[in-house]
């Protein structure tokens, strides 16, 4: 089998190869090789040591020396070369306590998670494929290298990392792999926040945000996301649905562009309903103050999952709106955009499009056309350019200190109201009028000046 190799990485197992040594393409930039798909990097495996890589290159960076790994600078491009090693005792279900480097490529490959990331290549041996990589890839397995105890103990993140690949590729996990995830699965909690972050937000942008659910199945999420399997339990008797939350979450996804902010706005945006839900006379499920509720949740697990401030803001914005239903008018539409923000404006439609087609199919179409009919008055307003925003007012708060109003936390208070009227009436966004509406409103002078700022701010609006 021969696969395409990048020019860089052909000169680099050339010179290794020159200096006696060997060397080849290894992991995942082989798998997706074979596969046709178009490999994010590519890593090089050798024998020689890291001293004699570095004494063979230009440029190159300390990577990690200790684990073998140095950067070899070709360009502008680095490109990871490993010598070949062997692992020793793991200590932490994470890292080994100490690596022992080894002539062996099959020694190397056997330390390695799955059978379809233990394959190496490069033009003059061809695939080096010692635990058939290759067999898995065609049946679409996911199969761990050995006994899939020893790698999970090894790396407990390998679990999750088995789901991630499983909804990366459309692949099945392999019996004994997935009854080992099943019973190791609670060593998670020794592995990082951030790790598990990285594998749950590559799992939830795969094309298949759905093997959640075998996360969920195999006991991963009651470890790293325990929230979800609250969800899953939850049942949803109503006749807008026909799920119970975790399985309408599921189906959300589904129907959810692979945006990071989108699917975890998606994921976590019913994660509330479990605290809320009531049940009627008639048996009907209720689950109201459900957005508000799965905000916070949210916010406490994106903190928890350690993701950035923006990421954690953007989600929790989107699940707190993602129930809202403005008017069906120009101003009604304006004040949502106002309400939400321009920003997140078309990833709440979005979010609220892959909520409904995940709720019961009998109800969708009054619901459907009506986020259309929303979608349709924002696009109207967004060519014409209608002041949505404090920031596309045309009178600003020096323009209200200029016309006489004294400097203070109150002008803040006269610009909503005048934004307010813009909202409702795009045409009376003019500096001439709005300052003449502030003047008549407040009616500036000395006494009158002072008696606004010392009401309270519901009396002054």
């Amino acid at each position: 089998m021969q696969i395409q190799i990048p020019e860089k990485v052909n000169k680099i197992i050339r010179t290794l190869a020159a200096a006696g040594h060997e060397a080849y393409a290894v992991g995942g930039c082989v798998r997706d090789a074979v596969l046709g798909r178009e490999p994010a990097d590519w890593d090089i495996t050798t024998s020689a040591l890291p001293m004699e890589v570095k004494a063979l290159f230009g440029r190159t960076i300390d990577t990690g020396l200790q684990h073998g790994t140095v950067t070899v600078m070709l360009g502008q491009e680095g490109f990871e070369v490993t010598t070949y090693r062997v692992d020793g005792e793991y200590e932490d279900c994470r890292h080994p306590k100490e690596v022992q480097f080894t002539r062996s490529l099959t020694e190397d490959l056997k330390r390695r998670d799955f059978t379809i990331n233990a394959m190496a290549y490069n033009e003059e041996a061809g695939l080096v494929d010692a635990f058939d990589g290759i067999a898995d890839l065609r049946k679409g397995v996911i199969r761990c290298v050995g006994r899939a105890e020893e790698r999970f103990m090894e790396d407990a993140l390998r679990m999750l990392r088995a789901i991630r690949f499983s909804a990366q590729l459309g692949f099945v996990l392999e019996e004994k792999t997935r009854a080992a995830i099943t019973k190791l699965c609670g060593n998670l909690k020794k592995v990082s926040a951030e790790r598990i972050q990285a594998e749950l937000v590559k799992l939830l942008t795969s094309p298949h945000p759905e093997k959640l659910r075998e996360a969920w199945e195999s006991g991963i999420t009651q470890v790293v996301l325990p929230e979800f399997d609250v969800c899953m339990a939850c049942g949803q008797n109503n006749p807008h649905h026909i799920y119970s939350v975790g399985e309408h979450t599921l189906h959300a996804l589904e129907q959810t562009e692979a945006d990071k902010v989108l699917r975890l706005a998606v994921l976590f945006h019913d994660f509330g309903k479990p605290q809320v839900k009531t049940t009627d006379a008639e048996g009907i499920d209720h689950f109201k103050r459900h957005p508000e509720v799965s905000e916070e949740l949210a916010g406490k697990i994106l903190r928890r999952l350690k993701f950035d401030n923006e990421t954690t803001g953007q989600v929790k914005k989107l699940v707190w709106c993602h129930d809202y239903h403005p008017a069906l008018t120009p101003a009604g539409v304006r004040r949502a955009v106002n309400r939400i923000g321009e920003e997140l404006f078309p990833l709440y439609l979005k979010v609220q499009r892959a909520d409904i087609l995940a709720q019961n199919p009998a109800m969708q179409e009054p619901k459907l056309q009506a986020l259309q009919e929303v979608g349709q008055l924002y696009d109207r307003i967004r060519q014409e350019k209608e002041c949505v925003t404090l920031k596309q007012l045309a009178v600003s708060g020096r323009d209200l200190m200029e016309a006489g109003f004294a400097s203070g936390p109150g002008l803040g208070e006269i610009l909503q109201y005048l934004l307010e009227l813009v909202l409702e009436e795009p045409k009376r966004n003019r500096k001439d009028r709005l300052l003449q509406e502030a003047l008549r409103r407040y009616k500036i002078s000395d006494s009158a000046n002072e008696a606004f700022y010392d009401m309270d701010a519901d009396d002054r609006i």
